[in-house]
């Protein structure tokens, strides 16, 4: 899957590059193009308005003693590269009466002008000439064609180079863009790759997860199934063990929907102003008990008031997911303590424990779904996505995560969060 995908990147990154290159090349090539001919251009296009702009006659013509036998159009050119032909109006090229067309002898059908107050480009064996003519009147000759020509051999030449050169170019640049777009592909599918790693991982630790209390609860009642005439109290062990594993199921797949929804930004984070001291005091209370009937110390370190800006609903959320978390792993006659406090930018929210602790190499791993360390699984039964919706929402709060952990002294985790959050 991965390598049809890799040969897809590289294709259209390919493409794109030599797309580009070609652009680049066809600018290039154009813009030098129009530099090298603006001279040649302009030349040609002062010849005729030099023409037309003679006081002698239509069309610009001065007669002057040229040739045999009777008067002949004489022009005046400013660029002695240029050459004039006259064209009778028989279209015949007037070879005796003008020195400049010797050279073309023998080609006239291929210099013959057939536009005409347009610059056109003609080859004439091995030369390249670009001309513009026009039609004029004169009194003996009648209706006559002046073309004016000027060889640009140099000038294609040196386009013909940059062409050759340009072809080299863009043969090694689009060798440099399937490489380049093989790389690029190839570095865009590293978070794929990774992001599908981790769905499948999700995947398998869900079913593996969903399926131990389907195994539990499918096999109790099988059980139950056997001893119909049973009654409840003969049967307490197994219906209490069927309530426990389906509030398990129930807790995982609120879990998994919480994760879910996260993933796909569908749950909205309300943010209002609330004393969060307050609220730390509110569930101190509701486990209270909990920590007494399970022989822990809970309380709450002398705190300062503290006015937050959150979702006080996930921020709740939060709080009670670290301090499960904190009483699960903690052993009887341990301790839990609570605080929050504050500066000019930051709040902090710490909970400590005197728990088994963590391994060092598995800190940076805690907050990722479904793990868990060996040493926390043979302390207590979880199912590792609490400490993953903890994160998720320290981090739509903008808040950093501190953990310190000494394996059998206990762990700390402390939360600092932005004084001034955005909406």
């Amino acid at each position: 899957m991965f390598r049809q995908t890799l040969i897809k990147l590289t294709f259209l990154n390919s493409l794109v590059f030599i797309v580009l290159i070609s652009i680049l090349g066809t600018v290039i090539y154009f813009y030098t193009s129009n530099k090298l001919y603006k001279d040649v251009n302009q030349s040609l296009l002062e010849s005729i308005e030099h023409l037309q702009q003679q006081p002698d006659g239509p069309g610009g013509i001065r007669e002057g003693n040229v040739g045999i036998g009777g008067q002949f159009p004489k022009f005046i050119r400013r660029d002695p590269r240029i050459l004039t032909l006259i064209w009778d109006e028989d279209n015949q090229l007037l070879l005796g009466q003008n020195r400049d067309a010797d050279i073309f002898e023998g080609n006239e059908k291929l210099i013959k002008p057939t536009e005409f107050n347009t610059l056109t480009d003609v080859d004439v064996e091995d030369f390249s000439f670009r001309y513009i003519a026009l039609k004029v009147e004169h009194p003996q000759l009648g209706r006559i064609t002046v073309q004016f020509i000027r060889n640009v051999n140099s000038e294609q030449e040196l386009l013909n180079r940059l062409l050759l050169i340009m072809l080299i170019g863009m043969g090694v640049g689009i060798i440099c863009a399937v490489a380049s777009g093989y790389f690029l592909a190839g570095k865009a599918l590293v978070p794929i790759k990774k992001a599908w790693q981790k769905q499948t991982e999700f995947v398998s630790d869900a079913s593996h997860e969903l399926r131990t209390p389907l195994a539990v609860i499918q096999a109790k009642t099988e059980v139950l199934f056997r001893a119909p005439k049973a009654t409840i109290q003969d049967r307490i062990l197994d219906i209490s063990t069927i309530s426990n594993e389906s509030r398990r199921l129930s807790k995982l797949v609120t879990n998994l929907l919480t994760l879910a929804r996260s993933d796909s930004d569908q749950i909205e984070v309300k943010k209002e102003q609330f004393q969060l001291d307050d609220l730390l005091k509110e569930i101190l209370q509701q486990y209270e008990e909990i920590a007494l009937y399970q022989e822990k110390s809970l309380y709450l370190q002398e705190t300062e008031p503290v006015r937050f800006f959150a979702d006080k609903a996930r921020i709740h959320q939060l709080i009670v997911i670290l301090l499960d978390n904190a009483m699960k792993y903690t052993n009887e006659g341990g301790e839990i303590q609570l605080s929050c406090s504050q500066n000019h930018s930051s709040i902090f929210l710490k909970i400590k424990d005197t728990g088994i602790g963590i391994p060092e190499k598995d800190i940076p791993k805690i907050f990722d779904r479904f793990y868990q360390s060996d040493k926390a699984r043979t302390a207590a039964e979880g199912t590792g996505l609490g400490l993953s919706i903890a994160k998720w929402i320290i981090e739509k709060h903008h808040g950093k995560t501190k953990v310190q952990s000494t394996p059998g002294k206990g762990t700390t985790i402390e939360i600092i969060f932005p004084k001034t959050q955005k909406n």
